[in-house]
This record gives structure tokens, sequence and C-alpha cells, in this order.
């Protein structure tokens, strides 16, 4: 009971006082799972691009951190082609660094603050952290090329826009896109090290 509590308050507080950028839907019968977008932050590579992100809220929260994914496909050393983000804020002490005292609000935060500065060296995507390293220009290029691709609506005549279509849907099914991106970007099997 004193979960759901907690759980409404933060979520009423995340509609009324967003964080810059990131905007949260959810049910009343249903909190335990949250859609979440992220705008892509000005300078950044995602600059323009609307990020989905689904949140499922574990049965001990606080004292377990929520679990949380990108739905939209993102070229992030950080972020692997299912979505799962390496972020000591989603993990349990040792390895990690939730408490109880951290919030939804604070991990999409955190989230949007790791999209504008990757942690090259804690990658779950090898070989995009060393293309961050040592070819950044490549790196930039690609990110920006999936944002456009994957994170932006299609223009139309007249100034119209177009939600991207059933198998480009933002907040859809996103698995065979991220397999066929894995196969076309990285030839052989990239090297995952997020501990």
């Amino acid at each position: 009971m004193q979960r759901i509590s907690r759980l409404k308050r933060e979520l009423q507080l995340l509609n009324t006082e967003p964080p810059p950028g990131i905007h949260c839907s959810f049910s009343e019968e249903n909190l335990e799972n949250i859609q979440a977008q992220i705008i892509g932050g000005s300078g950044t590579p995602f600059e323009g691009g609307v990020f989905n992100l689904e949140i499922k809220v574990p049965d001990r929260y606080p004292f377990e951190p929520p679990q949380v994914r990108f739905l939209t496909p993102i070229y992030h050393p950080n972020i692997d082609s299912a979505g799962r983000i390496c972020l000591d804020a989603l993990k349990l002490p040792p390895k990690g660094a939730w408490r109880p005292s951290l919030n939804i609000s604070t991990v999409l935060s955190s989230i949007q603050l790791l999209m504008a500065e990757p942690n090259p060296d804690d990658p779950l995507m090898a070989d995009i952290s060393s293309e961050f390293k040592y070819s950044r220009a490549v790196y930039l290029e690609k990110a920006r090329k999936w944002t456009e691709k994957y994170a932006t609506q299609k223009k139309l005549g007249d100034g119209e826009e177009q939600q991207k279509g059933p198998d480009e849907e933002r907040c859809g099914k996103t698995s065979r896109k991220r397999e066929a991106l894995s196969a076309q970007e990285n030839l052989e099997q990239p090297k995952r090290s997020c501990s």
C-alpha cells in the first residue's frame, strides 16, 4: 500500500512538474507499467528525436530500482540493441547506486544526462564505445542517422507530420528493427561488458 501511494505521488509530480524534455504517461489502474518520452538534447546527436521508454516498477519498489528500457532504437555505447541501459542508478549496490531515496524522475533525468554524456568506460556495446572513444565523428554521424531514422517524425507535404508506420511505430515493437540494425551495423557480434 505504501508503495502505491509513493508511486502515485511521484507520478503526479512528474505530470505537474516534469523535468525539461521528459514526459510520462500511465494508467491509474496499472501504475507498474509506465511509458516515458525523452526529447534528445540540443547539441547532441539525438537532438530533435523523441525516444520512447518503458518503465516497469517492481513489487519491492523503492527498495529495488525500476526496470527501464528504450523502445526507440538508439545508437549509444551504454544502451544495447534490446533497449537495456547500463546506468548505475538502475542497479542495486554494491555494483550499482540505486537508493530508495531516488525516484522515477531522478532515473529519467539520469538517463537524459547519459544520452548527452555517454560513459565509454562502462559500455554495454563495446564496439560503439570504441567508436565513441577513437572515431568520434563516425559515432556522431551514426547516432544522428539513427535518430533521424527512428526517433523523428516524417514530414509530409504542406508541413504536416506523419507518425511512423506500423513497422516503425515509436511505441510499438522494435525488436525486428533492432535485430536488423544489429546485423546491418555490426557484422560481427558486439562485445557487451556492462557489469
